[in-house]
Formats: C-alpha cells, sequence, structure tokens
C-alpha cells in the first residue's frame, strides 16, 4: 500500500491547457500554461477558496472545509493561486477521487481535464486498475465524466431534512431535539422522496477502468 501512494505522489508536470467551449475568465488568456503539481501546504489558503467558489453553483454548494483534508494523491493546477484542484484516495487497485473542482475565472482552459490526465498517468505507474467518483445530478460534472471515460456503476438518494422536515422522519430521544438530517435512501424511493422532502439528490457512481 505504501508503495502504490509513494509513486503516485511523484514529480509534478506541466500541461499546456487549451481553451474548450466553456469561455474563460475575461481577462485570462485560455491557452495560457497553467502548473500542473503536487499540492503544498502552503497552497492551503487558496486551495480552499478555489473549492468554496468552485462548489457555489452546484448542487454541493454547503460542502464547506474550514482546513484541507488529506489524501493520498493531492493534485493543483496553479496559475498564482491554486485555479484547481484534484485529490484522490489510493486504498489499493481501485482508487476514488474524492475532490474535483475548478475556480469559477478559470473554467473552460481544460484545468479539471489535465488534472486527471496527470492523476491517470500516476495510478496507473503504480498498478491503480481503476478511478471512481460520486456525483450528483451537476450536468456540466456529468458531461466531464462522461468525456473522460466514466460510466455510471450504481446509483442513490441524498435526502435533507429542513427543520419543517425532519420530525417526519427522526424522533426526539435523551433531551435531544433534531433541527435538520441528511440522510439516504434507495434510488426506487425517488417519487417518494421527491414528494416529501424539498431537497433530494440523486447520486452516482462513476468507474473509469485504469490500463493494467
Amino acid at each position: 500500500m505504501g508503495s502504490v501512494v509513494g509513486a503516485a505522489r511523484g514529480g509534478p508536470g506541466r500541461l499546456s491547457l487549451l481553451g474548450t467551449a466553456e469561455s474563460a475568465g475575461a481577462h485570462r488568456d485560455p491557452r495560457a500554461p497553467v502548473e500542473v503539481r503536487d499540492y503544498d501546504p502552503a497552497d492551503e489558503p487558496s486551495w480552499l477558496r478555489c473549492r468554496v467558489l468552485g462548489l457555489l453553483g452546484t448542487t454541493c454548494y454547503d460542502d464547506v472545509w474550514p482546513a484541507k483534508r488529506r489524501a493520498d494523491l493531492e493534485l493543483v493546477a496553479v496559475d498564482g493561486a491554486v485555479a484547481g484542484l484534484l485529490d484522490v484516495s489510493v486504498p489499493g487497485e481501485r482508487a476514488a477521487i474524492e475532490t474535483v473542482v475548478v475556480h469559477p475565472d478559470h473554467r473552460g482552459r481544460g484545468v479539471a481535464t489535465a488534472l486527471l490526465a496527470e492523476a491517470v498517468r500516476r495510478l496507473e505507474r503504480c498498478g491503480v486498475r481503476s478511478v471512481d467518483a460520486w456525483t450528483r445530478e451537476d450536468e456540466p460534472a456529468l458531461s466531464w465524466f462522461a468525456r473522460n471515460g466514466f460510466v455510471e456503476e450504481c446509483r442513490y438518494l441524498q435526502v435533507y431534512a429542513s427543520p419543517a422536515e425532519v420530525g417526519t422522519v427522526l424522533s426526539v430521544k435523551h433531551g435531544l431535539e433534531p433541527v435538520s438530517a441528511f440522510l439516504h435512501a434507495r434510488i426506487e424511493r425517488e417519487t417518494e422522496m421527491r414528494q416529501r422532502f424539498e431537497r433530494v439528490h440523486v447520486c452516482r457512481r462513476l468507474v473509469r477502468e485504469l490500463r493494467p
């Protein structure tokens, strides 16, 4: 296991990221090179800003971290500050993407695709056979994963019970009063869950096979 993680953390690469159909920030050249390298602890402030801003327009808008959580493989794309990030856990032959986010000012430059390419290169080099990711119904994310060779393996529901809804699923015990809840449900109950709760997400497990 240690050798897998050590190999995945290999040396940095430098890639020229070409613009795509999405528009990049007006003040940036979408063809300008962006450095893809290993995360450094000094990156943490701009890493956190990139993650928060990148998630704001998605269904994960409230998934805010006050500090970076460590992962086995941690890559960043840098253009002055962190422009994109990719964290991967590598427990064995099957790796998992924990976070992949691009700062809104750098979208349309191929940042996420370049980060993934570097991660795949390292994972294949150290014998990882597949990489998976969990995502919700955000269409840009689903399209990006599909373009990069990921296929859906399974899905389930993530349900958020609001203060007004939580009393219908949780009861008061030990002097505690529930004010909200995060719950899982089988996909077959989607119609029922959407009738009962305002915020329901389909969560998909996507998998990409790597070269042996």
